[in-house]
């Protein structure tokens, strides 16, 4: 018979946690795998207008989006959301997703359950060096390497980023 892991309460004020450089925002890694024993992740994104994620699917975790500041435009299982702050949506596993920030900032939380898609943003952001948006970078000319780094998270990319038409 195993005995179950105790886990340490969480308790994370404004601006604490692990804070990454991903995809043209901040991510700050509030709940993780390792925090929470691989149930439930919690990320904290600050983004710029535009900013958001390719069309794609996770094989391995739901995913719920909750707008604190500003305004989201998701697009899930062929459905456009408009989400202003306030906003709570969810996004079950297997069904195609994107996001785009449609105001001209937004901060919201990701939830991911199980755990494990931060490692995802780890492997594919960097440590931010200070508690911002980083600055514009050119998208990438070449997807292979983000195509490949998905697919060993359980992700499949399947489309450009933004709305479908």
């Amino acid at each position: 018979m195993s005995t179950p892991t105790t886990l340490a309460p969480i308790s994370l004020g404004q601006g604490e946690g692990e804070a990454l450089w991903a995809f043209g925002t901040l991510a700050t890694i509030k709940a993780s795998s390792e925090t929470t024993g691989g149930r439930v992740a919690v990320i904290e994104h600050l983004a710029p207008q535009g900013a958001g994620s390719p069309l794609h699917v996770h094989h391995h975790e739901d995913e719920w989006f909750y707008v604190i500041e500003g305004a989201l435009t998701l697009w899930v299982g062929g459905e456009v959301i408009e989400a202003p702050a306030g906003s709570f949506v969810y996004g079950p596993r297997d069904v195609p997703h994107t996001f785009v920030v449609s105001s001209p900032e937004a901060r919201f939380l990701l939830v991911i359950e199980p755990a494990g898609f931060e490692g995802f943003l780890r492997a594919m952001g960097q440590p931010a060096p200070m508690l911002t948006i980083p600055p514009p970078a050119a998208p990438p000319s070449d997807s292979s390497p983000l195509v490949a780094a998905a697919a060993e998270y359980g992700i499949d990319i399947i489309g450009p980023p933004g709305i479908p038409g």
